[in-house]
């Protein structure tokens, strides 16, 4: 029974040292190859209302009271090493004392799908957005818990 399990345990140390070898080497992607990858998650979000209502329903503190809802359409700005794609949102929200505050954000999309969301610091979002046109979104002043 010993003489057949051995050949077993070469095949697998074999195995185990082909795949271990491949992280002895350096194997640190160049800034081509990084800017590359950077580039190729840079797909238009094509679903990009309907991922952007999906995740506000839940980062809003009251979805069911939002005036003045208005947002860009998906468009390229640097962010980080690089571009990406990125919509403005502008709404006003219902505060605990019932009045409305006007909110700027910035959802950024990777590879087609909303990545983040920013709201803060509401100076750069302004500076990011402030050249953007902004359409009418009403799909947002109608969410509901």
């Amino acid at each position: 029974m010993r003489g057949r399990t051995l050949p077993a345990a070469f095949a697998l140390a074999g195995l185990l040292g082909i795949s271990l070898a491949g992280c002895a080497s350096d194997g640190s992607p160049s800034a081509a190859e990084l800017k590359a990858r950077w580039e190729a998650e840079n797909i238009y979000p094509e679903t990009y209302k309907r991922d952007l209502l999906a995740f506000l329903r839940t980062y809003l503190n009251d979805p069911e009271h939002v005036r003045a809802a208005q947002a860009s359409q998906p468009l390229r700005k640097t962010m980080g090493p690089g571009e990406r794609f990125v919509v403005c949102v502008r709404y006003s929200e219902r505060k605990g004392s019932g009045k409305y505050a006007s909110k700027d954000g910035i959802a950024t999309y990777v590879s087609g799908k909303l990545d983040r969301f920013f709201d803060v610091p509401p100076e750069e979002v302004k500076s990011l957005c402030k050249d953007v046109p902004l359409e009418p979104f009403p799909e947002l002043e109608k969410l509901k818990r």
